[in-house]
């Protein structure tokens, strides 16, 4: 785990090229498929798990179960703030990914034990791997070219397709193992088949980067001084201290959740505007314009992270899933993301390209994904309003199935680009750092997300009337925020300074 000096980020080495892109790319492509995998594997289950487990699957325990899923993702996102400035001036990024690894994989076993506690310490857990993780490979993505190397944004649509790869697999085959090979079915899946599944991927994840890192040549190791195992040790410890820190805070109120994210962000709003104006008045303005980005992601995963929570217990109560006796599965309802994001994906890349020089800017982009994004709420509220079935209460398969596919089509527009922007727009001595503001921005949105689900379900469990209120609310907000991005676009490409 120790080695050479880290590469600088502005002097990548020779790579031999796979397919137009650095070799490492597509190991980096594989590691991110399986941590993902074990992410998404468990993702889809664990709301409903809380029902049926800790509620006894009584539905007014869906509210509960919303706000502890968007604190676990909020806490997931908002973890990737510390872990990158760990590797950033601590670890290097190789060992940060690595002792991740670990941790993330021992969280998933733990969370398979029917204990409230041991369950939610097995989310703290997850959380403080997943924080020296998540930011840290894709900040090394953006070290493999150089900058202005044309090929950095398609580079990073390949990564996120990797990421969706796993996404797509990992409901359906842990789905499948938890209906059929585990004693479950499709009205109570084994869900702890779900979490063995998901951390077998964890494991897998942290075997291939173990092997493949030598390919990286020295990208992402720790400056010469710092490569032994002290370091490790004291983040290692730092983890274990943490962890009942994050159990804490998964167990406090949503709304004080999100007073203390708030504040995170604030906090590291002022730390990269000092390292902007530090730097001059283009890296002041680039950081600005970065800043403002990430205050509409905000909106942005608010209201696309209903996957988990309101979108499934939508999809349990309120969609129609019957074909002729085989009932589809709540979770592979999360897979269409993933199936759409990977069909998609190399369509959204082509057409970029051949816009050319009409390519919308950066901030028009992430306009453009959120005015997707509330095309999907209003799908819904077409259907809530206008084609629920008077006898079964039910609303057809094919919204729901449609409403993930335009929200993939949103995410292409904003996601991939975010990534990517970051690594040309953060401060020189402060991506991984600024990578981290950009998971803490997501933070925010999630738990934000997981408060609007609770009133989606409302107390008494999800009906027709409290979905079609909630999301009428969603279409409203991401319509009317989509439209101030795209007014505000040529200010915000001002400050960037010529980044495209």
């Amino acid at each position: 785990m120790s080695g050479a000096a880290a590469t600088t980020p502005g002097n990548p080495p020779e790579f031999n090229q796979v397919m137009g892109h650095p070799r490492p790319l597509w190991m980096l492509f594989m590691t991110e498929f399986w941590e993902r995998f074990a992410f998404y594997g468990m993702r889809w289950a664990l709301a409903l798990y809380i029902v049926a487990q800790f509620f006894g699957g009584d539905s007014a325990g869906e509210a509960a179960a919303s706000k502890l899923y968007g604190a676990y993702l909020a806490l997931v996102y908002a973890a990737a703030l510390f872990g990158g400035y760990v590797a950033d001036k601590v670890l290097g990024y190789q060992r940060s990914i690595l002792l991740g690894a670990v941790v993330m994989a021992a969280g998933l076993f733990m969370v398979v034990v029917p204990n409230e506690t041991i369950f939610k310490f097995g989310l703290a857990t997850i959380i403080a791997g997943n924080g020296l993780f998540k930011p840290n490979i894709s900040t090394m993505v953006g070290q493999l070219y150089a900058p202005g190397d044309s090929r950095r944004d398609s580079g990073f649509t390949l990564f996120y397709m990797g990421i969706n790869a796993g996404a797509l697999v990992a409901p359906v085959l842990t789905g499948w193992l938890a209906e059929n090979l585990f004693g479950g079915s499709s009205a109570m899946p084994a869900y702890k088949a779900v979490f063995i599944a998901s951390g077998v991927g964890m494991l897998i994840s942290l075997v291939w980067f173990w092997f493949g890192r030598a390919q990286l040549k020295g990208i992402g190791q720790p400056d010469a001084g710092s490569a032994g195992m002290g370091r490790v040790l004291l983040v290692a410890a730092g983890v274990l201290v943490a962890i009942p820190l994050v159990y804490v805070l998964l167990t406090i109120d949503a709304s004080q959740l999100q007073w203390l994210l708030t504040a995170l962000f604030v906090i590291l709003c002022i730390l990269i505007l000092r390292e902007g104006f530090t730097n001059g008045a283009i890296a002041r303005d680039k950081a600005i314009a970065m800043l403002i980005i990430f205050a509409f992601n905000v909106l942005f995963w608010m209201f696309f992270e209903q996957a988990g929570s309101s979108f499934n217990f939508l999809a349990q109560n309120i969609v129609n899933r019957d074909f002729g006796g085989w009932t589809f599965p709540v979770g592979w309802f999360q897979s269409v993301n993933s199936l759409a994001i990977i069909t998609l994906a190399p369509v959204i890349a082509w057409i970029w390209i051949k816009m050319g020089k009409a390519n919308p800017s950066i901030p028009r982009k992430f306009g453009l994904g959120i005015i997707f994004n509330g095309l999907a709420f209003l799908l819904l509220m077409l259907a809530l309003s206008s084609m629920v079935d008077p006898q079964s209460l039910k609303i057809p398969f094919w919204t729901l199935f449609m409403v993930y596919v335009i929200q993939s089509v949103g995410e292409l527009c904003l996601s991939p680009i975010g990534l990517s922007m970051v690594t040309k727009l953060a401060p020189v001595r402060l991506v991984g750092f600024g990578m981290g503001g950009w998971f803490l921005s997501t933070a925010i949105g999630n738990n934000l997300s997981g408060i609007f689900a609770s009133h989606v379900s409302g107390e008494g469990g999800m009906s027709v009337e409290s979905a079609l209120s909630g999301y009428t609310f969603g279409f409203w907000v991401l319509l009317g925020s989509g439209v101030a991005l795209f007014l505000i676009a040529p200010l915000i490409q001002k400050l960037m300074h010529g980044v495209k």
